[in-house]
């Protein structure tokens, strides 16, 4: 019996080197590639981790900055957010608040590049669109219309098409376009929410334009029903 056993063992240690020397070097390569796979993602997140926690540092310095109507020390701090961090919505949201200042301060030739910027190196298409939106605003005021419109056309965040009208709205109607502005002025109305405070905005730039939106169909009866109640 003991030899049987020993036969045996000794075939499968015999199985087993020759399994090892066919596969044996591919195993290894295999966990050698798992473990730097491993470490190389640990180490990734930890680097993601890392350029946050300095990109947020920076925008809290740049907000400071913002808040005591430092414009040179915005301009600065955003300066060094976009060169260290370009990909980070720190980035972005700060070079979207370093225009801000820039404008209340006059600065419009740096606020229209801090929002070109945004417009064009913005990581998220959101932040992409508030930036045109501004950038247009700014374009227009400074009668580059046609400027303003092309910006307005990449203005392509789900969710802020009714805005997008409203701006080329404005931007129509500084050009002297009444009747194209009084378009685009309907499609933001039409757009917008019903509760949505900036709607009765875009209703008093139709009324202005001799166009009123038309009253709900609910309203409207109800109105009539009301009138006639009274009489």
């Amino acid at each position: 019996m003991a030899t049987q056993l020993d036969l045996q063992e000794q075939e499968q240690l015999d199985s087993l080197k020759a399994f090892w020397k066919q596969y044996g070097n591919l195993l290894t390569w295999a966990v050698i590639a798992a473990l730097a796979a491993y470490a190389g993602w640990n180490g990734w997140s930890y680097w993601q981790r890392d350029q946050g926690f300095k990109a947020g540092a920076l925008y809290d310095e740049l907000d400071r900055a913002a808040t005591a109507g430092d414009a040179e020390k915005a301009q600065r701090v955003m300066a060094d957010l976009q060169t260290r961090f370009p990909k980070t919505s720190f980035a972005e949201q700060g070079t979207l608040l370093a225009a801000r200042v820039q404008f209340d301060k006059g600065q419009l030739d740096a606020a229209r590049a801090s929002l070109a910027w945004v417009a064009d190196k913005g990581v998220q298409e959101e932040a992409r669109t508030i930036a045109r939106l501004r950038l247009a605003a700014l374009l227009s005021a400074e009668k580059k219309h046609d400027e303003a419109l092309a910006v307005l056309d990449a203005a392509k965040a789900a969710g802020f098409e009714a805005l997008v009208a409203d701006r080329r709205g404005d931007v129509l109607l500084a050009q002297g376009k009444p009747a194209e502005a009084r378009t685009a002025y309907q499609a933001a109305w039409a757009g917008m929410e019903a509760t949505l405070d900036y709607r009765r905005v875009v209703e008093a730039k139709l009324t202005a334009l001799g166009a009123p939106p038309a009253p709900a169909p609910v309203a409207a009866a109800a109105s009539a029903a009301a009138s006639g109640a009274s009489k």
